[in-house]
């Protein structure tokens, strides 16, 4: 499997370990990892200006965005505030940061956007996501005009619910490669 464009990795809260799909993907295709300065205690702002300063160093046009959990509240934000069109985005398991289940720590995360997306995005939902219900994550999806695409009962779609390779997602990327 190849792809055409520039694919750009973002990890959630915490980072995405050696075993997460994110970071298979990224050795395996050797797509760039967004590296943030603060994983535990991150401040939307800061995330979106480094997300920016990722992006800007491809063409825009030729950008998918992969995040995983807070990194989907990030690229809404960053949409919002840079207004950048990029080729599109895969946003898996969408974070409520307005949850009460969600971890303490985070800043300027809340509340989630609910505009649309200057491009093309797919939005990955669980049935039984700790961090997101089914209801809020498909109303992420409807706002920002993602195509939703809920794949059972996954959890969190990380390491811990059994998501290492991952090649369905890998899929749904390479349709987002494609142009739909």
């Amino acid at each position: 499997m190849t792809f055409n464009s520039d694919i750009l990795i973002h990890p959630g809260l915490g980072n995405s370990g050696p075993q997460h799909w994110q970071s298979i993907w990224e050795k395996r295709f050797n797509f760039t990892r967004i590296e943030q300065q603060d994983w535990e205690t991150p401040v939307c702002a800061d995330w979106a200006k480094i997300l920016n300063d990722y992006v800007t160093r491809h063409d825009p046009a030729n950008v998918i965005l992969v995040g995983h959990s807070l990194a989907c509240a990030t690229i809404a934000y960053w949409a919002s505030e840079y207004n950048i069109s990029i080729k599109g985005a895969l946003l898996v398991a969408p974070s409520d940061t307005e949850a009460e289940s969600y971890p303490s720590g985070t800043n300027g995360f809340a509340p989630v956007l609910l505009t649309g997306l200057p491009f093309r995005s797919i939005t990955v939902i669980s049935n039984n996501d700790y961090y997101v219900s089914p209801e809020r994550a498909r109303l992420f999806a409807n706002s920002w005009g993602s195509e939703a695409v809920n794949i059972g009962d996954a959890g969190h779609i990380n390491v811990s619910a059994g998501y290492g390779e991952w090649d369905a997602g890998l899929e749904l990327l390479k349709k987002l490669d494609k142009g739909y």
